[in-house]
């Protein structure tokens, strides 16, 4: 573009698509056989629903920013980016476009329904990835619900099988009994509710219970043993109320005595509590809810109904029958689905599990950097709460197949060789036969739980199975602070599991997007905002930079149309900076001999400080402080300030002078075009095109100066920008233009240059050595009313006028012999000298003039 077009207002819409066409994929490609350092991403795998969100794009922000960074600095930089597509979502989101339920038609055509879903969402969500400029190597792109990456998920399965790290076993689970499937513990989510503690009478004992319903799977009570009130009954059997069966009084130092009663009944399972005591107690099952949430055969007459028509039927039967006696309110954090808050059940069901070793954990952990450093307790605290393994296995169809299979005839397991990998079992059977010589075998039907395929993400991306050079640890795992218990966790366990390692060297830690109101963003609060929405009116750059600038990690960022405004407003001052540069330096070569001035290496010197606190910033992952420096430095420094200093010497006539202004903004141009490159990748190129043929994407991070940054300079450069800045509020308080000539000025005080001054506030500017000689004439006579008025009154006009018509220098002098005379109106009229205050003006060489102090400088302005 010629720079005789560049259009005054930078136009985003324009600016963005385009260059969005010209970029190729391939500039943003890793390369395998690359001698530079390595630099991979364990980028996060999003839920492909078809909407990339604003948590999800301001995650993909900081990581761009790195990706971009990076790159610029000589890496060899892998951005992946990868689709975890298997889960309930999906699941549910099919039966009701399709107005069938998963059971309804056969399992692979529900899995192909589920995969066709998921690659259009996936599509779209890559639209908006691509306009917001995210620097992405497609040729590494996964899709977790494809053969080739849960093939690798099986792998691990088989592998930590072998090893003894996964197992399967009749446990406790937590259940969903709406999406019935067993959840991991991390899956939980809490609600405070309120619920009703019922005291009543359990044989010889009285209980408080929360929960009547569990009555069915009593299969104990306890009590503390320094509870003297009960020590009589233990070892003793005593009755269920309602349901007749003898349980056992036993003593458990974790019963609470102060809480209800004193004593507890123990269920299979009521919580956490009951999983604890029937496993050290050795108790027996009794299972009185199913997997739908409905009352088994053991409930009686309640069996068939739903939780809820339990509870409320027996409750009222045992009132009814004088069996509770008392009733409270009690406030509960009850545990629910995070997928679609039913209050979770613990059941005991076989299943797969995954061997916790905590130790393991954080010692791997204590080998990554964490960005910021606290969020790591956040990982230590979830791991030194698990109450027991990890559960794997799912009740669901689209998600990774367990491969194994059942012999028929003996029962055996039959888990596959990595050889055979991957399958569907549930699509083939084992090529070989049992151990007792059986053919005939039953598929698995429960799948792997969605995080068994993104905690190998990183893996994946080292090449893990693919490569014989796997590049563990990847450099870099960017993610939210809501799923370190889960992401996290489980990728360092599995990394550590699988391959000895830790995932990564660093761990940057991202906070929660909140709408404008400080709340989190919910369809029910109507604070929503889309991505898309803020791109079509302002720009993919200027969205970014809220993502820069809102916030620091770890912290959550309020949403915020005014930052974005802020962004659209600094490109249009940048851009104002750049329309204004570009007629002095197109076709400008740097280098020779430049005899720079002051204010240019003031200039110089900042920008080399710039440049090194930015190269700090981004290497600790301080995006907000190295965008707050950046905006800080053009808007004020280059363009309120060195701009306004050499327009003189861009348009005068020494050669000489010019070049070294030519040449400072050109460097300053390139650079500020170079370090804004992974903030607003759009603008930056835009301006990088005028300079170069080279995309800015494909150039150098600038290097540092060290010995342009002079501290000695810039204390000069501050002194000719606040004498200048000193004048120009001296011209702007008496009505003068900017640009009108201002006369002779004399500058006493150790200054070296004063040629940017001069130019700058049109004057002639004579340096002169030692101490300006001043004299102080008055100049005129104020009469102090709140004096004259009360003393003279009605001859108080009189006597102003008489005052004004004197001459001030004689006034001056009476008032210093201690009384003021003057003729009025014939009378003779004496004044004390506090009636009256003087005007002085300032003399020097036989001029009036006004004096201006900045430091240790002095200004003399001689008066036209």
């Amino acid at each position: 573009m010629s720079i005789t077009q560049l259009p005054k207002e930078y136009n985003p819409q324009e600016v963005e698509p385009r260059w969005m066409g010209e970029w190729q994929d391939s500039m943003n490609y890793f390369d395998w056989d690359s001698n530079k350092s390595q630099y991979i991403i364990d980028t996060p795998p999003p839920y492909p629903t078809g909407n990339f969100h604003i948590g999800n794009a301001l995650n993909w922000c900081y990581i761009d920013f790195v990706a971009r960074y990076k790159r610029m600095r000589g890496y060899n930089v892998m951005f992946p980016q990868g689709w975890d597509c298997h889960g309930l979502p999906t699941e549910v989101k099919v039966e009701e476009i399709h107005n069938i339920t998963k059971n309804q038609v056969p399992r692979a055509e529900f899995r192909r329904l589920c995969e066709e879903l998921t690659a259009g969402n996936i599509e779209k969500m890559r639209g908006t990835m691509r306009r917001l400029a995210f620097s992405i190597d497609w040729s590494n792109e996964y899709i977790t619900m494809k053969p080739e990456y849960y093939g690798k998920t099986q792998h691990s399965f088989v592998q930590m099988y072998n090893s003894g790290r996964i197992y399967q076993a009749d446990h406790p689970v937590n259940w969903c009994p709406r999406c019935e499937t067993a959840i991991a513990f991390a899956e939980v989510e809490y609600d405070a509710r309120q619920t009703t503690l019922n005291y009543f009478h359990f044989d010889e004992l009285d209980v408080a219970t929360t929960r009547p319903e569990l009555l069915a799977a009593c299969v104990a009570v306890a009590v503390n043993p320094d509870d003297n009130r009960y020590n009589k009954y233990v070892g003793q059997e005593i009755e269920v109320p309602i349901f007749g069966h003898k349980v056992k009084v036993l003593s458990d130092s974790e019963v609470d005595p102060v809480f209800g009663t004193g004593v507890v009944m123990i269920c299979t399972f009521g919580d956490k509590q009951d999983v604890r005591w029937w496993a050290e107690l050795g108790l027996p099952i009794r299972k009185a809810i199913d997997k739908q949430g409905i009352m088994t055969s053991i409930a009686g007459k309640y069996e068939g109904m739903n939780l809820t028509e339990c509870k409320e039927a027996i409750t009222r039967d045992m009132k009814d029958a004088g069996i509770i006696y008392e009733q409270e309110n009690l406030d509960q954090n009850v545990g629910l689905c995070w997928r679609c808050k039913t209050t979770i059940e613990i059941l005991s069901e076989q299943q797969w599990f995954v061997k916790i070793d905590a130790d393991d954990i954080i010692s791997k952990s204590s080998k990554i950097n964490w960005v910021p450093p606290y969020m790591e307790i956040r990982l230590k605290n979830w791991t030194g709460t698990m109450e027991w393994d990890w559960c794997i296995s799912r009740q669901r169809i689209f998600a990774t197949p367990i491969p194994v299979w059942y012999c028929n005839e003996c029962g055996e397991v039959m888990v596959a060789k990595e050889e055979w990998l991957p399958l569907d079992p549930n699509n083939s059977q084992p090529p070989d036969a049992c151990k007792c010589g059986s053919t005939s075998f039953s598929p698995e039907e429960d799948v792997l739980d969605t995080w068994m395929d993104s905690s190998i993400s990183a893996l994946n991306v080292a090449g893990w199975l693919s490569r014989d050079d796997v590049r563990l640890p990847t450099q870099m795992r960017p993610q939210g602070h809501d799923i370190i218990r889960t992401w996290a966790f489980y990728t360092i366990l599995r990394a550590s599991a699988l391959t000895g390692l830790p995932p990564w060297d660093d761990i940057v830690i991202n906070g929660m997007v909140l709408g404008e109101d400080g709340q989190k963003m919910s369809k029910s609060l109507g604070n929503i905002v889309m991505p898309e929405k803020v791109v079509k009116e302002y720009g993919s750059d200027a969205f970014r930079q809220w993502a820069a600038i809102g916030g620091s990690t770890g912290s959550d960022i309020v949403f915020s149309w005014k930052d974005v405004v802020a962004g659209n407003r600094f490109q249009q001052k940048l851009w104002s900076i750049v329309r204004f540069c570009m007629p002095h330096i197109e076709d400008f070569q740097p280098g020779g001999d430049v005899e720079y001035r002051t204010i240019d290496t003031w200039l110089l010197s900042k920008l080399n400080t710039l440049i090194k606190e930015a190269t700090d910033s981004m290497d600790a992952y301080q995006f907000d402080e190295t965008m707050k420096n950046i905006r800080g430095f053009a808007w004020e420094t280059l363009a309120d300030n060195y701009i306004e200093l050499i327009k003189s010497r861009l348009y005068g006539e020494d050669v000489d002078a010019r070049r070294a202004a030519q040449q400072t903004l050109y460097f300053t141009v390139d650079t500020l075009a170079r370090i804004l490159a992974p903030f607003i990748p759009y603008f930056a190129e835009e301006v990088f095109s005028l300079l170069h043929r080279q995309s800015v994407h494909q150039s150098g991070w600038p290097d540092v100066d060290e010995s342009a940054i002079d501290l000695e300079a810039e204390a000069s450069g501050e002194q000719v920008k606040e004498i200048t800045a000193t004048i120009r509020r001296f011209k702007s308080d008496r009505g003068m233009a900017l640009n009108a000539p201002l006369g002779k000025l004399r500058v006493y005080g150790r200054i070296e240059d004063v040629t940017d001054i001069a130019g700058t506030v049109s004057a002639d500017i004579e340096v002169m050595e030692g101490e300006p000689e001043f004299e102080y004439r008055v100049s005129g006579v104020k009469p102090r009313m709140s004096i004259i008025g009360p003393k003279f009154r009605d001859k108080a006009g009189a006597i102003i006028g008489a005052l004004r018509s004197a001459d001030p220098g004689s006034i001056a002098q009476q008032a210093a012999g201690g009384a003021v005379e003057l003729e009025v109106k014939g009378e003779t009229i004496t004044l004390e000298p506090a009636a009256v205050e003087f005007e002085r003006e300032i003399m020097s060489e036989g001029h009036a003039v006004d004096v201006l102090e900045i430091g240790d400088v002095m200004v003399v302005v001689e008066r036209a």
